[in-house]
């Protein structure tokens, strides 16, 4: 069978388990990018399947805190603001929708993963969030040890990033920081301030996954502490994916409407 660019396949050595898109076609190998999954590969022509793709963005958003129930006849609400920086521009994308669907403001900035750190003061000053999300591209090298950062593709940048927010707001109350991405250096990136990160036993993550977090952070009363495993739950392979601090909603409550 013929593939292009452009198709849904898996791959039937990995038994099938994440679907990627055809992105570019170098001779006999096939390089692919994951849908919903943040991750790049190649494979051969033999080893792939053609298969259908069916985005299921809108069901994540019933996983949401419940927004419908909100007492819009006397109250009015403020969502806290979301700072989303990724160094893949079509998984920033499809998060910035995913917000405008749950009705959050958020900004996004698609930067390098590497320019990040430098970067992330200039921005922090210039959309002053409440909410701050550092993600992209990552991966530990096959056979490493990890809990050496320098056997990640990227988890050192993000790290330097999260450090550098944390000298610019000192609370994790005022600004909390989701960071990291697929196979990321779940500790490392704690301990450098974030309130959530990836991964804590270092796999693939859902594309949506930190933004899942930011919205129910941003939809939910402030001062009113979250249920945190609730809240992993909510992701797509929960705490073996993504891991954080106990934390308060972010969100303003307003009186009359």
């Amino acid at each position: 069978m013929n593939f292009k660019i452009g198709d849904y396949v898996t791959r039937k050595s990995y038994n099938n388990d994440t679907i990627f898109k055809i992105i570019d076609i170098n001779e006999t190998l096939y390089i692919l990018k994951g849908v919903d999954i943040r991750l790049y590969a190649d494979s051969l022509k033999d080893d792939l399947l053609l298969c259908k793709y069916k985005n299921e963005d809108d069901t994540l958003l019933e996983k949401i805190v419940e927004r419908d129930n909100l007492d819009r006849n006397e109250y009015f609400y403020l969502p806290a603001k979301i700072l989303h920086i990724d160094g893949d521009k079509d998984y920033l994308s499809r998060c910035l929708s995913f917000y405008n669907k749950a009705n959050v403001f958020a900004i996004g900035e698609h930067i390098k993963e590497s320019e990040i750190p430098t970067n992330i003061v200039k921005l922090l000053k210039k959309y002053n969030p409440d909410i701050l999300i550092i993600t992209g591209h990552d991966s530990i090298y096959k056979n490493s040890d990890k809990s050496n950062i320098n056997n990640y593709k990227n988890s050192k940048n993000f790290v330097n990033a999260v450090y550098a927010a944390r000298e610019y707001e000192k609370s994790h109350e005022k600004l909390v920081i989701i960071a990291g991405a697929c196979q990321s250096d779940y500790e490392a990136l704690i301990k450098s301030g974030a309130n959530f990160a990836s991964s804590p036993k270092r796999i693939n993550i859902h594309a949506l996954d930190p933004a899942i977090i930011a919205v129910n952070i941003a939809l939910t009363e402030k001062n009113k502490e979250i249920n945190l495993l609730n809240l992993l739950n909510k992701t797509k392979y929960g705490k073996d994916g993504i891991g954080g601090l106990k934390s308060n909603g972010m969100m303003y409550v307003g009186y009359p409407r």
